[in-house]
């Protein structure tokens, strides 16, 4: 665990210096975009810190890329199995509960496959993404409680939903038993400089 922990702090690494330069930013300015620290933007390229969901989200966002495009070795294939216990795991509630990135493709549209469980009683906030973000959620089990501009939408067993994810939304699980779900982001192909809106 350990040592894939470490190789995803330096892909992400590698991947934000290597974008960050391409595009002939400076930390300050890579900083103003995603509206992540200075300091916190050298410990990532650094290779010093292991980034939240948040964090990843935000810097991704200011490269129009995807989370998956940070975490990916550094290697393309043709075609790539993984195993969803190798998948990391950006997110994490109480005990049980997680959000993991399954896969990303980059090429030609930002599109990523997470899987999550919730706890009874867990829920995760998520910030606005991206302008034009939309996510798809489909339950396997438990009954979901997803808030959207302040509405409550419940969606059970079977059920899938869609939705704009460029606002916030937070995923809760008010009942009894474990939530599964599968959700698909689609990101729009474009940087996001978060200090123009």
């Amino acid at each position: 665990m350990t040592e894939t922990v470490a190789a995803l702090t330096a892909a992400v690494a590698g991947h934000v210096r290597a974008l960050r330069t391409a595009r002939g930013w400076s930390l300050d300015e890579l900083a103003g975009r995603s509206g992540v620290s200075k300091g916190m933007v050298v410990q990532i390229e650094g290779a010093r810190t292991n980034p939240s969901v948040g964090t990843l989200v935000r810097i991704a966002d200011a490269f129009g890329v995807t989370i998956a495009r940070l975490l990916e070795p550094a290697e393309e294939r043709t075609v790539r199995v993984s195993d969803a216990e190798t998948a990391p795991r950006l997110w994490q509630g109480q005990e049980g509960s997680f959000g993991r990135l399954l896969r990303g493709m980059n090429d030609p549209s930002f599109v990523e496959l997470w899987e999550w469980r919730f706890a009874p009683g867990d829920r995760h906030t998520s910030e606005n993404h991206m302008p034009g973000t939309r996510e798809v959620l489909h339950v396997l089990s438990g009954t979901l409680t997803l808030t959207v501009d302040g509405v409550d939408h419940t969606v059970e067993p079977g059920q899938t939903i869609d939705f704009l994810a460029d606002r916030a939304h937070t995923y809760r699980n008010d009942g009894s038993d474990e939530t599964r779900l599968m959700m698909v982001a689609i990101v729009p192909n474009t940087e996001w400089d978060r200090r123009t809106g």
